[in-house]
């Protein structure tokens, strides 16, 4: 067991158990504590899980999820909205969070957990050893587009770092856009900043729409979140300055691209860089360096609006990535990450191993390379990397 989860076990020992409602994010703190956004309930909970005695080692190409986690619920494929996805370190297990949809009730929460070999365990949810309040959530009297409550965005985020976990989403103050902070083991109440930023596209002063996808790195020595909203502004909030009841301006470093929402923010590294990778519903996604948001936290920040829609872009400059499919992603080890994806043509949820480096699966592409006769002329620059990625792409006959 975990320092986290026995030092969180004897601090909940007596109290009441508390039932998750619903689930939305999730994020690991150690490999044995998963931590779980309940929104429905205004809580979050740290719920244990077993660590495999050494990680499987196999890359992930489960081109259809949706059918063996049905079947693990014993519940209809069509039944299942995919929430959430988090790898747990030094596992390379991955947990799917999901909203169990049946009749006219919001649907009920389920966790499951699926290894490389396609084999999905139902997560028992009873037995969070832990759990915190979210005590300025939004109320349930507002909704989005008629059917969309503004309580499913009380979090929209999670990362844990340092014994602290932080949380994005929205409260229920004038300021709706909120930071919640953790320390972990859990003592009791978070604090909270609110938070404002510039929006590039919209050319306003934005307090209201939340983070939507964060990661932390440190950036010239200074642990920093870095953070993506809808539509798409890219900023960054020096951790310490995360105080309860201070109201903070994060500044905007780039505008990515309008008409598209983070679908997810991780960082890693490629030999000696590090990068910061973020998947967009709509579009490809961006890769950014350590060096070069350093470069863009050294300047000013974003001021003025872009010249939409003929410029879309503007501030620090991003790496087109082919990973526009993607719905949630993680880091399955240090050269893979692990996207949970739809199939364009049938429209599976699919759960596979994309190469850190390459950001792309070959095997969703016919070009020139895959016909039979083809043959690599000599000093090829391609040829190794794609002698690895059909490999780990399960197609190792064809890596010649």
């Amino acid at each position: 067991m975990s320092l986290l989860l026995a030092v969180s076990s004897a601090h909940v020992a007596h109290a009441a158990p508390v039932a998750i409602q619903s689930v939305s994010k999730l994020s690991f703190g150690d490999a044995n504590t998963l931590f779980v956004a309940d929104w429905k309930g205004a809580r979050i909970f740290a719920l244990p899980v077993p660590v495999p005695a050494r990680p499987a080692g196999k890359p992930f190409n489960l081109m259809d999820v949706q059918a063996p986690i049905a079947k693990a619920l014993g519940v209809a494929p069509t039944a299942l909205r995919f929430e959430d996805l988090a790898v747990q370190p030094d596992g390379e297990l991955a947990y799917v969070a999901l909203t169990v949809r049946g009749g006219k009730g919001p649907g009920k929460p389920a966790i499951v957990s699926i290894d490389a070999a396609g084999k999905v365990a139902r997560v028992d949810l009873t037995r969070a050893s832990a759990s915190a309040p979210i005590t300025d959530a939004p109320t349930a009297d507002v909704a989005f587009w008629r059917n969309l409550p503004e309580q499913t965005l009380t979090v929209t985020d999670m990362r844990y770092y340092q014994n602290k976990l932080y949380v994005a989403g929205l409260s229920n103050r004038s300021f709706a856009s909120t930071l919640r902070v953790y320390d972990y083991p859990f003592s009791g109440k978070a604090s909270a900043t609110t938070v404002e930023m510039y929006h590039p596209v919209h050319n306003q002063i934005e307090t209201r729409a939340p983070i939507r996808s964060m990661t932390v790195m440190t950036i010239d020595g200074e642990p920093t979140l870095v953070a993506a909203y809808t539509c798409t502004p890219l900023v960054t909030i020096p951790l310490k300055d995360l105080k309860d009841g201070a109201h903070i301006v994060a500044r905007t470093v780039g505008e990515l691209g309008w008409g598209s929402a983070p679908n997810g923010l991780v960082n890693f590294k490629v030999g000696d860089t590090e990068y910061a990778l973020l998947v967009n519903s709509s579009r490809s996604a961006d890769l950014l360096s350590a060096a070069d948001l350093a470069s863009a936290i050294a300047a000013p920040g974003l001021s003025t609006p872009i010249d939409w829609p003929a410029k879309p872009y503007l501030g620090i400059k991003a790496t087109m990535t082919p990973l526009s499919a993607v719905m949630r992603i993680d880091n399955l080890n240090p050269q893979l990450l692990l996207a949970l994806r739809r199939s364009e043509a049938g429209g599976e949820m699919q759960l596979v191993s994309i190469p850190k480096g390459g950001y792309l699966r070959l095997s969703d592409f016919v070009n020139e390379y895959d016909f039979p006769d083809y043959r690599y002329p000599e000093g090829d620059k391609f040829r190794g990397f794609h002698k690895y990625a059909r490999t780990i792409e399960g197609y190792p006959e064809l890596a010649r």
